[in-house]
């Protein structure tokens, strides 16, 4: 299992933990100081995660542009992908949906609620109709032809996809207290307090027991996705 960095900044435990209890290894590559990416034939499963920046910022970062052709023949070649917040939004991208800013921030602890469409899905009935997880972004999507939808918050339509063996997902459930508090000092001048912005001290007030919910919920879904995807 193989997952692209968008930064330097280390991705979540949550993955590599998951990774060793369930015996598959774990190895990731940051995209922007990769001379090139891994071959289809050194990974089982590719999990593309997030980052500060848009998808459109090829200007801005060139490695944007070499990300996408590469996950457009990872699709192409039936790789199993999973791709979180930015890792969603390149890959409705590449699967030919728009992708653009959204109306809001939307950052800190919200309910989601799951589609019913995600039923007749591989994931069956693991999603809940309505669950509390964490979110951190501002672009949004829409969904790529014959993709179903996952589930919606008040403030964004579209929160998650599963398009063949891809599984998108905006929202994080793998999420932990050293990950979210790395993450409110990389990224502190997006915290303004508003309809969909929770402050720093918001944030950081939810329990133990989200966290705990979010990662088992994650780890079904993890477990959906290598074995039926």
């Amino acid at each position: 299992m193989h997952c692209l960095l968008q930064t330097e900044e280390p991705a979540s435990a949550f993955f590599s933990e998951w990774a060793a209890r369930h015996g598959h290894d774990w190895a990731c590559t940051v995209v922007p100081r990769a001379e090139q990416l891994p071959a289809r034939n050194q990974l089982d499963y590719l999990v593309v995660l997030g980052g500060p920046m848009s998808v459109w910022h090829e200007e801005r970062h060139p490695w944007l542009t070499k990300e996408k052709k590469y996950l457009e023949k990872m699709i192409a070649a039936g790789t199993p992908v999973l791709g979180i917040c930015l890792g969603a939004q390149l890959l409705a991208e590449v699967l030919g949906a728009r992708t653009y800013p959204g109306p809001y921030n939307e950052v800190g602890w919200f309910a989601l609620e799951s589609t019913r469409e995600s039923r007749d899905t591989w994931l069956g009935d693991t999603l809940p109709e309505r669950f509390e997880t964490f979110v951190w972004h501002t672009d949004t999507y829409d969904l790529p032809d014959n993709a179903v939808q996952l589930a919606r918050s008040e403030a964004f339509e579209n929160q998650g996809f599963i398009w063949n063996r891809v599984l998108a997902l905006q929202f994080h459930l793998e999420v932990t207290p050293a990950w979210v508090q790395m993450l409110l000092k990389r990224d502190a001048a997006q915290l303004v307090e508003d309809r969909f912005a929770q402050s720093a001290e918001t944030v950081l007030g939810w329990p133990e027991s989200v966290y705990r919910d979010s990662n088992a919920l994650m780890d079904l879904i993890l477990q959906h996705w290598v074995e039926r995807a």
